[in-house]
C-alpha cells in the first residue's frame, strides 16, 4: 500500500487575489492536494515534510491558457509579420522536424513557463502533414518530464492558407501556385484517423498530462472536418479548441465564407459548448461574446501576441461583463516571443487601459490574475481542481523571493505580481507537492547541456529548411499585399458596455 507523502509549509504569506493582500499562513498538503490552510503553527504530523518558506509570497501557479509548443525553437525568426506572414513562414521555421525536435521544443518551453511562475498548459502543437501519435507522444513526454501539467492537442486543418483565403491563390504566379501545391496536408480521413489513435493510446496520467483536439481556425477546415473533430472530442471527453476572430482577415473570410462571424456558424454547427476554447476573439461583437457565454465557452487571450501580430485589442471587460470566462495565455514563441505569463499579465493590464480614459472599462489587476489562474483552469476543463489555493485543489504553488528588488517594498500582493513581477522574482515552484523548481533552477536539469541540444538542432533545421525560407522570401510580398488588403474591407462590431451598445467601424 502506497502511503501519501504529507508536506508543511511553514512561514510563508499566502496570497489574497480579491483582497490584494497576503497574510501568513501554514498550508499542509496531503499527497498532491492542499488538505489544510491555517494560521502560523498549524498542526502537522511529526514526519511531515518541512517547506520554509520564510520571506516568501505563495500564490497559485499560473496557467497558460494557449502556446503551441512547437515554437520554441523558432523564437526571434520574425519581424513586423501579420498572423497570415506567420502562417507563410511556418514550413520554413517550424519545418522538418524529428520526434525528438518536437520533444526538445517543447520541454524548453515547459522549463521556461515553470521557472517563470507558470504550472499548466494548453499546447496546440501542429506536424505537417498531418499528426502522429509518435510526434504527440513526444511533447506529452517533454511535459511529463519537466514535471508540469498541460493539455495538448493536435492541431490539425483540412485546407493550407492559400486555400483557405479566397482569391490568394489565384493572386500568386503560375510557379509559385506549383509551390504551394506540395504544401497541401494530409487528407481528411487520415488526419481524423491519426487524432484517433492519438486518443485511443494515450498512455499518460490525465491528472498531468491530457489530450484534446484542435481544429486550427474555422475556415481553413470544411465543415465535415470540423465537426468529426467536435465528435472525437466529445466521444473521448476532451477539449476542443479552435482560433477564432483573431485577425481582422480571418474575420472577413468568415463573412464571406459563411455570411455570418466565424462564431455563429460555429454555433449553427452546434460547436460551441462549456468544452470549447476561442483563442484571440480580437474581433468578437457582443452578438459572438453573448453565443460564447451563453455555452459556457472559453476565451483565451493572448494580448502579447495580438499586438506583436498587429491584430487588435480583444473586448475583455465586455467578455467578463457577459460572464464568459476568460482565461490568459502567452500564444506561442514564435509570434510572441516567451512564455512569460507575468509579462502576458501586464500587458493585458497596459492594452485594456490604452483603449480610452473611462476607466471603468479597463481590466483590474484582480481580474487578470484570476483569469491567469482560475479563468485559464476552467479553460482547460480542470477548474475543479487548479487555479486556487484552497482545500482540495492540487498543491501548484509559486514561492515569490520577497527579498528580491521586485518586491522592494511589498505594498499591494495582487497590484504588484501583475504590475511588477517578471519571473525574476520566481524563487521556487511546486507542482503536485513536488518541487520542480529550487533556488531558480529547475531540479534535476543541465540547462548548459540544453542549450547545446538546442543550438545543434537550431544548425541543422536551418540547413534542412533552407528551400523553405527561400519559398517565404518569395511569397511574404505577395502575402503582405493581398492579406491586408482583404482586411481593408470595412466590418461593423458592436460591443456591450456597461448596459449600452458601443460601435465601431474597424
Amino acid at each position: 500500500m502506497t502511503v501519501k507523502r504529507m508536506t508543511v509549509v511553514r512561514n510563508g504569506r499566502v496570497l489574497d487575489i480579491k483582497g490584494h493582500r497576503a497574510p501568513a499562513a501554514d498550508i499542509l498538503i496531503d499527497g498532491d492536494s492542499i488538505g489544510e490552510i491555517g494560521q502560523p503553527g498549524l498542526a502537522a504530523p511529526a514526519d511531515a515534510a518541512l517547506v520554509d518558506a520564510t520571506d516568501q509570497l505563495i500564490h497559485p501557479g499560473l496557467i497558460n491558457a494557449h502556446t503551441h509548443g512547437h515554437g520554441n525553437l523558432s523564437k526571434g525568426m520574425g519581424d513586423r509579420w501579420t498572423l497570415e506572414l506567420l502562417l507563410t513562414a511556418a514550413p520554413w521555421i517550424s519545418g522538418n522536424r524529428t520526434a525528438e525536435d518536437k520533444y526538445l521544443s517543447t520541454y524548453i518551453g515547459a522549463l521556461e513557463m515553470l521557472m517563470k511562475g507558470c504550472t499548466a498548459c494548453y499546447d496546440l502543437t501542429v506536424e505537417f502533414p498531418q499528426p502522429t501519435a509518435e510526434g504527440l507522444g513526444a511533447c506529452a513526454k517533454a511535459y511529463a518530464d519537466a514535471g508540469m501539467r498541460a493539455v495538448v492537442a493536435p492541431m490539425v486543418a483540412s485546407l493550407t492558407l492559400y486555400e483557405a483565403i479566397p482569391g490568394l491563390l489565384d493572386a500568386l504566379p503560375a510557379s509559385l501556385q506549383k509551390d504551394v501545391a506540395r504544401l497541401r496536408l494530409a487528407p481528411t480521413e487520415a488526419s481524423l484517423t491519426a487524432i484517433r489513435q492519438v486518443l485511443e493510446g494515450w498512455r499518460l496520467d490525465r491528472e498531468q498530462v491530457r489530450p484534446a483536439v484542435a481544429p486550427t481556425i474555422p475556415h481553413h477546415c470544411s465543415d465535415e472536418f470540423m465537426l468529426a473533430c467536435a465528435r472525437l472530442a466529445r466521444e473521448f471527453d476532451v477539449g476542443l479548441h479552435s482560433h477564432i476572430q483573431e485577425s481582422k482577415t480571418q474575420v472577413i473570410v468568415g463573412l464571406k465564407t459563411y455570411g455570418k462571424t466565424q462564431t455563429a456558424h460555429l454555433q449553427d454547427l452546434g460547436l460551441l459548448g462549456p468544452d470549447f476554447v476561442a483563442a484571440h476573439g480580437v474581433w468578437l461583437d457582443d452578438d459572438d461574446i453573448r453565443r460564447l457565454a451563453d455555452h459556457g465557452a472559453s476565451v483565451a487571450h493572448n494580448p502579447g501576441s495580438n499586438m506583436l501580430l498587429g491584430n487588435g485589442i480583444p473586448a475583455v471587460k465586455a467578455m467578463l461583463e457577459r460572464r464568459l470566462n476568460v482565461g490568459i495565455g502567452t500564444d506561442g514563441a514564435a509570434c510572441c516571443d516567451n512564455q512569460n505569463m507575468y509579462e502576458s499579465m501586464r500587458v493585458a493590464s497596459y492594452c485594456s487601459k490604452v483603449q480610452g480614459p473611462d476607466t471603468a472599462r479597463w481590466l483590474a489587476t484582480e481580474e487578470i490574475l484570476e483569469a491567469a489562474t482560475a479563468g485559464s483552469a476552467h479553460a482547460l476543463g480542470l477548474g475543479d481542481r487548479l487555479g486556487k489555493i484552497a482545500k482540495g485543489y492540487k498543491a501548484d504553488l509559486v514561492f515569490i523571493d520577497l527579498n528580491h528588488v521586485n518586491w522592494m517594498p511589498l505594498n499591494d500582493p495582487t497590484n504588484q505580481l501583475v504590475h511588477t513581477e517578471d519571473g525574476t522574482g520566481v524563487h521556487s515552484v511546486m507542482v503536485g507537492g513536488k518541487m520542480v523548481v529550487e533556488n531558480r533552477r529547475p531540479v534535476g536539469v543541465d540547462l548548459a547541456s540544453l542549450a547545446k541540444k538546442a543550438e545543434a538542432a537550431r544548425e541543422r533545421l536551418a540547413a534542412a529548411n533552407a528551400g523553405n525560407k527561400q519559398l517565404f522570401e518569395r511569397l511574404q510580398g505577395l502575402v503582405n499585399a493581398f492579406c491586408p488588403g482583404l482586411a481593408k474591407t470595412p466590418y461593423h462590431i458592436d460591443r456591450f458596455a456597461g448596459g449600452h451598445h458601443a460601435h465601431y467601424v474597424r
